[in-house]
């Protein structure tokens, strides 16, 4: 007799570091992987980590201020940096890397967002 697979689909943007909602442990591996993405001092807020759902929204808000933060990088890359001696090559190579940045950031946010729904925080803004 061949067991069924999970009925769960898995959204493409959810991260490989999560395992599957519904499976041996997978809120804890979400917690964790939830948590890499935030600044290391809220580690220290014990309802962040107890509560799984608080703590993908706080990654949630976090990720997109990181997103508006490279964007402004990148938008205002060409015309601040000459002003700060930045040579011609090192602004070509900061506008390679704000706009690298923006794309995995932006992957980043989707990634949150399924684990933030498979968790059970469908009310999250509807971003």
């Amino acid at each position: 007799m061949t067991m069924p697979l999970t009925s769960t689909r898995i959204s493409p943007d959810w991260p490989c570091q999560v395992k599957t909602p519904g499976s041996y442990d997978w809120e804890r591996s979400a917690t964790r992987w939830l948590r890499e993405l935030i600044p290391a001092r809220y580690a220290s807020y014990p309802a962040l980590m107890r509560h799984p759902v608080l703590l993908a929204r706080h990654a949630q808000l976090q990720v997109e201020q990181e997103v508006r933060v490279a964007r402004t990088a990148l938008q205002t890359a060409r015309a601040e940096l000459p002003a700060l001696g930045m040579p011609e090559s090192v602004i070509e190579h900061s506008i390679k890397l704000y706009a690298a940045e923006v794309l995995q950031l932006q992957h980043i946010a989707r990634s949150v967002r399924a684990v933030s729904e498979a968790l059970g925080g469908r009310g999250s803004g509807g971003r």
